[in-house]
């Protein structure tokens, strides 16, 4: 008989005789480790087949593997016959009260996206959406945006082999709606969208926006902000004011920045606004004729308007909340707030 088969079976004794002292599952957890664990008494024997010569390998290696079969077969065992007496012992006191199950609630940007959704569709908008990776014709070119904008340089988009690239907003699907049904249009985009930028406390280069569009007859400047005025005061209160500053955008004419009232200040100016007693949301303005020629609407007759707005940067205003990074860091301390 070879030496390492009687030093095999010596091991195999010494666990039997070891196995049948366990009592509790921390005995059991000490055992397991000592025989069965990577550094264990089995693993160290194992070591010896590098030694043997090819003859000898398949002959100890078939003694190895009984033996190890042999072990976990008998832990196996153990476990299940210790957790069985383990719920039999277990005492249950009828009187006392039962376990509240843990229940979810609703991460903050999903609150705050479904109030946002809920005031568009009862002032007749539609919701709509638009795949994630687009087309270079739907994310730029349909929204007027020629190939020389900066908009298009790396630094800001994730550009994907086919010419395809993350979306950068969600104005592609307002191409797409507009492709598919005549006016009047009356929508919102919310969806997430990709920027190269760098995470900070009020960057991320994935964030989620809601953009609308409204295309009519006689539709003018102060429907869009009408419309604001009475989204933000449903949504944050009826204290809000809006103002509009003209700036530009390659898919709007004219184009606008829009402001409203410092929920924190109520205007008179604090450290939220920079006491300016106004928080910038995001772009709006009226469609740019140029970008109905896409979707062949009759610019002569039609007119429209589109707005944006970043669903976290509502949410730190609904929230007075300073760091968007907080949202996507699963903190269940910060999630049970909400």
């Amino acid at each position: 008989m070879h030496p390492i088969t009687q030093e095999l079976e010596q091991l195999q004794k010494d666990f039997s005789q070891e196995a049948q002292d366990i009592a509790d599952m921390q005995a059991f957890d000490a055992l397991r480790i000592k025989y069965m664990s990577k550094k264990g008494l089995v693993a160290e024997k194992f070591k010896v087949m590098a030694t043997l010569s090819g003859e000898e390998r398949p002959i100890i290696g078939k003694h190895l593997n009984q033996m190890k079969a042999f072990v976990q077969n008998r832990l196996d065992e153990l476990r299940t016959s210790l957790s069985d007496a383990g719920e039999k012992s277990a005492k249950i006191d009828l009187t006392l009260p039962g376990n509240r199950p843990v229940i979810g609630r609703m991460h903050p940007l999903m609150k705050v996206l479904e109030e946002i959704k809920t005031i568009f569709r009862e002032m007749g908008f539609s919701i709509e959406t638009g795949p994630e990776v687009e087309t270079d014709f739907y994310n730029f070119e349909a929204l007027n945006i020629p190939a020389d904008h900066p908009s298009r340089d790396m630094q800001d988009s994730f550009y994907l082999p086919g010419e395809r690239v993350l979306r950068t907003h969600t104005s592609p699907v307002q191409i797409r709606t507009m492709q598919k049904v005549q006016p009047p249009v009356r929508m919102i985009a919310p969806g997430r969208c990709f920027r190269r930028d760098t995470p900070d406390a009020t960057h991320s280069p994935m964030f989620q926006q809601i953009e609308g569009l409204v295309v009519d007859e006689g539709v003018s400047m102060a429907d869009l902000k009408g419309v604001l005025l009475a989204a933000m005061r449903k949504l944050l209160g009826e204290h809000i004011q809006i103002r509009f500053r003209p700036s530009f955008f390659p898919f709007t004419e004219p184009s606008a920045e829009y402001d409203i009232t410092c929920s924190s200040c109520f205007g008179s100016g604090c450290r939220v606004c920079k006491q300016t007693g106004w928080l910038e949301i995001s772009g709006a303005g009226m469609v740019d004729p140029a970008v109905f020629g896409f979707v062949d609407y009759d610019a002569e007759k039609y007119t429209g308007y589109a707005f944006g707005m970043g669903l976290e940067r509502i949410a730190m205003i609904k929230y007075n909340i300073d760091d968007l990074r907080i949202f996507y860091e699963n903190d269940v301390r910060f999630l049970t707030q909400f």
